[in-house]
C-alpha cells in the first residue's frame, strides 16, 4: 500500500503518517526502488492502534510508550489515569452545571441576575434574602449593602484556602434570621449617613456600636480581626479595605471592630 491508501484505509491524513514517523512511533517502511513507501497491512495494524489510543486522550509520548511495552502494562496504569482524570472533569462539569442550573433558575424568579452573579449557592441564597429585605426598606437600597456584597463576593472568591468558620457564621446567620438581616440594613443606612460626614461626628460611635452588635457571637469567636497596626500598614487588605470608605465610615467601622475585639477577648 502506499501511504495514501493506509491513510484513508485507518482513517488518518497522510501528513499524520509523516509525522508518526518523524518522531519515532511507526517505523519506517522499506521503499521500493522507485523510491515509495511500501506500507502492509502489519504497518496499517500498528496505526489503527494509534488512532484508537489517541481517540482515547493518550498523548504520542504515552502511546509510544504503550507500543513500546510488549506486556501492556504502561497501557493499564495509563488507561487508569486517564479513567480517574475523566472522572473528575466528568464531576467538576455536573458541579458547573448544578451552578448555571441554579443562575437560570434565579434569572426566571427575577428577571435578571446581580450584578456580583456568579457566587456559590450560599451567597446567592444570601442575596436573595437581602434582595427581599431591600424590597421592605423605604426608599432606594443603601449603597453600603451594594458594597457589602461586593465584599462578601471577594471575600468568598479571593480566600479559598483559609478558615472559612467566620465567613460561614455570617452568611448563615445573615440568612437565617430575619433580625439579622433588619439589623443589618439598619446599618447600611447609618453608614450610608456618614458618607459626608466628619470623622468626630457624633454618629460614628452610634454607628460602631450598630455594627459590632449585628454581628453574631459565632462569627466572631471565628474572626481574625485586624489590630491598629495592621489597618494603618501601607499594601495590606486592611489598609484597601478602609481607604475604600469616606472617612466618617471607615471610622465607625473601625470602632465597630475594637468593640468586637473586646467582645471577642
Amino acid at each position: 500500500m502506499r501511504i495514501g491508501e493506509l491513510a484513508d484505509l485507518v482513517g488518518v491524513t497522510t501528513r499524520a503518517v509523516r509525522h508518526y514517523h518523524r518522531i519515532g512511533l511507526l517505523p519506517e517502511p522499506s521503499r521500493q526502488p522507485n523510491g515509495y513507501r511500501e506500507y502492509s497491512l502489519r504497518d496499517a495494524v500498528e496505526l489503527a492502534r494509534v488512532r484508537r489510543l489517541t481517540e482515547l486522550g493518550l498523548s504520542l509520548d504515552e502511546v509510544k510508550n504503550v507500543l513500546a511495552d510488549d506486556a501492556g502494562r504502561d497501557l493499564i496504569e495509563i488507561v487508569a489515569e486517564l479513567d480517574a482524570d475523566l472522572a473528575r472533569q466528568e464531576e467538576a462539569i455536573r458541579q458547573r452545571r448544578a451552578r448555571l442550573g441554579q443562575l437560570l433558575a434565579q434569572a426566571e424568579r427575577t428577571g435578571r441576575l446581580p450584578a456580583d452573579a456568579p457566587v456559590s449557592p450560599e451567597l446567592t441564597a444570601l442575596f436573595d434574602v437581602m434582595a427581599r429585605a431591600s424590597a421592605q426598606v423605604p426608599g432606594p437600597e443603601p449603597l453600603s449593602a451594594a458594597r457589602e456584597r461586593e465584599l462578601l463576593a471577594l471575600l468568598e472568591t479571593a480566600s479559598p484556602g483559609i478558615d472559612r468558620g467566620w465567613f460561614d457564621a455570617l452568611v448563615h446567620s445573615l440568612s437565617a434570621d430575619p433580625d439579622a438581616m433588619r439589623r443589618a440594613y439598619a446599618v447600611y443606612a447609618l453608614l450610608d449617613e456618614l458618607a459626608g460626614a466628619a470623622e468626630d461626628d457624633p454618629r460614628v460611635a452610634r454607628t460602631g456600636r450598630a455594627i459590632a452588635d449585628a454581628i453574631p457571637d459565632e462569627a466572631v469567636r471565628a474572626m481574625n480581626l485586624p489590630e491598629d497596626g495592621d489597618v494603618a500598614e501601607p499594601g495590606g487588605f486592611a489598609h484597601a479595605f478602609f481607604a475604600d470608605f469616606a472617612p466618617a465610615q471607615a471610622a465607625a467601622l473601625r470602632r465597630g471592630i475594637e468593640l468586637l475585639r473586646e467582645r471577642a477577648g
